[in-house]
């Protein structure tokens, strides 16, 4: 099962560090995947939930590819990501923007559920905890409790 930690969180929210570089990097060392919020504004990238808070460089996010689910707070953020694929194959980017959607397909052509949404085969469970949602057709979960989940 893929594991997805929530902004950073492992064990529980934690608001002051989630969405933080250092935070981010402790979830990652400790082998979990991790979802992050990423805005474009003004040809620089941000982390953060509600606001773009933390400036990050685009070498920061290629760094860490492989293991980031990148949900795109902005449009600005959603053809940015695209066009950098498109244009230099270095980049392999996993992203998706969903506002109340129950689902959405991310750029890798995983299906990211909504919280109270399941079963749903091959896809992933985000928040199970909230509903205690049915994981058996699950292939990932994204959480704030990951560490529960391993």
């Amino acid at each position: 099962m893929i594991l997805i930690s929530h902004r950073g969180n492992i064990n529980g929210k934690n608001l002051s560090l989630e969405n933080h570089p250092e935070y981010i990097d402790k979830a990652l060392s400790l082998g979990f995947d991790v979802e992050i919020d990423l805005w474009y504004l003004s040809k620089s990238f941000y982390l953060g939930h509600d606001n773009p808070e933390i400036k990050i460089g685009i070498e920061w996010l290629y760094e860490r590819q492989k293991k980031l689910w990148i949900h795109c707070k902005n449009l600005q953020a959603l053809p940015i990501l695209a066009e950098l694929e498109k244009t230099n194959n270095k980049f392999d980017f996993n992203f998706f923007f969903h506002d109340d959607d129950d689902a959405v397909l991310t750029s890798k052509k995983f299906v990211w559920v909504y919280p109270g949404k399941q079963p749903l085969k091959n896809s992933i469970a985000v928040m199970p905890e909230i509903n205690n949602d049915d994981l058996s057709l699950c292939i990932g979960v994204c959480s704030d409790n990951i560490i529960h989940f391993k």
